[in-house]
């Protein structure tokens, strides 16, 4: 069974034709106006009527922010002008198919699952390292969402009390610790100590004052021991986290996605070390793997896909194959 899975970011709209093997067959991708949230709705709109072609097919649509547990309302989305909007009513009504409506974060992660680092297993954790930090569960080969939809906002665990202010209100958030932009944070405060922040200190300058995550992960990729130091000290925390993670959920998987795991190996050395450090009672138990994601941008859209398909037909997930 085909269907459409839809990816809304604060700048674009991706979407794309997705089949039971997770392979996308036709792609669209657009520009947006986060403001614009009748812009946003029609834009979905038409990609959908392109990509359907006038065919009955099931679609998934990704979006950032709160959806309930019926993959319906849209409770809040940071970016986007959505409070408690019945998403899944209004395009339905105006496409005349099936929508269920997800996280992005859940989206990506279902799609690993189902297709990508963690299909070999049954029970997995995935961390997205970005501009911010978002997550997904799954538990039992299923994705765990909560009493009102809005589990797996793991970007918002706290891991240090009374730490850096988050854009959530709280302190001490992982977001602000795990990140794309704390990753930029401490690449400055290497810079600014001098030693091995030498050439980042240099990159800075050069870059017009602004270190980005594209030097910073040039620098990583060539070894730079200043831009490597920042990398484990993001790393650290994000093993912290996952030890916090694993006492709870005890998966068998931890998958880091999102861009700051370009890096691969290299951020994954010091979150597996920063793991073992924290991991209670280590030893006396199997302990879970740790894998960079490997379906990339497109995961949003065939995670969301594959979840439209299984909400249309329940019993799908557990005879289709994956990967």
């Amino acid at each position: 069974m085909q269907a459409i899975g839809i990816d809304i970011g604060g700048t674009k709209i991706a979407g794309g034709v997705v089949d039971e093997l997770g392979a996308i067959t036709g792609f669209q991708r657009v520009p947006t106006d986060a403001t614009d949230s009748t812009a946003i709705e029609d834009a979905i709109v038409a990609m959908i009527r392109e990509l359907a072609g006038g065919e009955r097919v099931p679609v998934g649509v990704a979006a950032p922010g709160f959806i309930d547990a019926g993959q319906s309302t849209v409770y809040y989305t940071p970016n986007i002008p959505w409070r408690n909007e019945p998403l899944r009513e209004r395009l339905e009504q105006r496409l005349g198919l099936p929508v269920v409506v997800d996280n992005d974060a859940n989206a990506a992660g279902w799609a690993e699952f189902r297709f990508g680092a963690g299909r070999l297993v049954s029970d997995m954790v995935m961390l997205t390292s970005g501009t911010g930090v978002g997550g997904a569960v799954i538990a039992g080969d299923r994705l765990l969402r909560g009493g009102f939809g809005v589990a797996g906002e793991l970007g918002h665990m706290r891991v240090v009390p009374d730490g850096i202010l988050c854009g959530c209100g709280a302190r001490g958030c992982i977001e602000q610790y795990g990140s794309g932009r704390a990753l930029q944070r401490m690449a400055n405060a290497v810079a600014d100590a001098g030693g091995i922040g030498t050439a980042l200190a240099a990159a800075r300058t050069e870059a017009g004052g602004e270190l980005t995550g594209a030097v910073i992960g040039a620098l990583v990729q060539q070894g730079d021991p200043g831009a490597v130091a920042a990398l484990a000290e993001l790393g650290s925390w994000l093993g912290q986290a996952c030890a916090s993670l694993s006492v709870v959920l005890d998966p068998q998987l931890f998958v880091i996605g999102g861009g700051v795991a370009d890096a691969g190996e290299r951020l994954l050395g010091p979150v597996r070390r920063a793991f073992a450090d924290h991991l209670p009672a280590r030893g006396f138990h199997p302990e879970p793997e740790f894998a960079i994601a490997e379906l990339g941008n497109e995961a949003g859209v065939v995670g969301a896909a594959d979840l439209a398909r299984l909400h249309e037909d329940p019993a799908y997930a557990a005879f289709a194959p994956r990967g």
